[in-house]
């Protein structure tokens, strides 16, 4: 990260709340292409959430601690702040002397954007003002929020906006909270009721979506120059599982999350370089 920060663009994915096992189960069956032809090898990377909730993982991926790989560690970070006996910060961790990742990316020259999804980046409470006000530029509207069932598509025009709207020599850190995972989510399947609720099929149905449309956020993120993009969930949720529901729980389903970090190319490199 030291060698690209400062080179790239940036794009941060937290897919909310989408479970390990339907992100791992949606990419093998090939329901999910637009994904799956980023990822590495064609699958996500199996990893714990820094918390159980979304406001509680997002403090932790700010502060630079992002989802850590499932195996025992220690797991170097790709970022951190500077702190006396981190035994993951290594060589190649881009290291920064403020309090959270987005304020020391903004140091580093980065115009550093948020669009928000779920109620924790609204604006409408005080806590609801804290994570997007890390970010020196934030978007959230009733339309990229959890009821809607666009909620996507309008989160990745804006993005869009935001892109064309950027000086071409400046580098930018995007942050796109994806609400559509989260409940209520049964309306993203065909034949489901308000009344009989979210359940694990209109979940896999929410990711179906997102994929449909996730392309153009790449294509914005990767058409000013190389853009490292970081995808992946901040916690998973239950529906039913050993008697849960929800999430801020201490179950697998909670703590067990999908990653991916990859290169979209920019518009000077050729696919194959990617």
């Amino acid at each position: 990260m030291r060698s690209i920060v400062g080179t790239d663009d940036l794009l941060l994915v937290t897919l909310d709340t989408l479970r390990f096992d339907v992100a791992e189960e949606l990419a093998a069956a090939g329901r999910i292409p637009h994904l799956a032809r980023h990822l590495p090898g064609g699958r996500w990377e199996r990893r714990h959430a820094p918390g159980s909730f979304t406001f509680a993982s997002h403090q932790a991926i700010f502060a630079g601690f992002l989802p850590t790989p499932a195996a025992p560690g220690p797991h170097p970070r790709l970022f951190a702040a500077r702190f006396a006996g981190s035994e993951t910060t290594a060589d190649g961790t881009f290291v920064y002397d403020t309090p959270d990742l987005v304020s020391g990316l903004a140091g580093a020259g980065y115009r550093t954007v948020c669009i928000g999804g779920v109620g924790f980046f609204n604006r409408q409470a005080p806590l609801g003002t804290v994570l997007p006000g890390m970010f020196q530029e934030s978007h959230w509207e009733p339309e990229f929020a959890v009821a809607s069932p666009t909620s996507f598509e309008a989160q990745v025009a804006r993005a869009e906006e935001v892109v064309a709207a950027l000086p071409a020599d400046r580098r930018l850190f995007l942050f796109v909270n994806v609400s559509a995972l989260h409940q209520p989510n049964w309306f993203h399947l065909p034949g489901a009721t308000r009344e009989a609720g979210d359940s694990r099929e209109t979940h896999a149905a929410a990711l179906e979506y997102v994929d449909r449309h996730i392309g153009r956020l790449f294509a914005a993120a990767g058409s000013r120059r190389r853009c490292l993009a970081i995808v992946c969930s901040d916690h998973g949720t239950a529906y039913g599982d050993d008697g849960y529901t929800g999430h801020r729980l201490g179950h697998e389903v909670v703590w067990t999350v999908p990653y991916a970090q990859f290169f979209l190319p920019g518009p000077d490199a050729s696919e194959g370089a990617r």
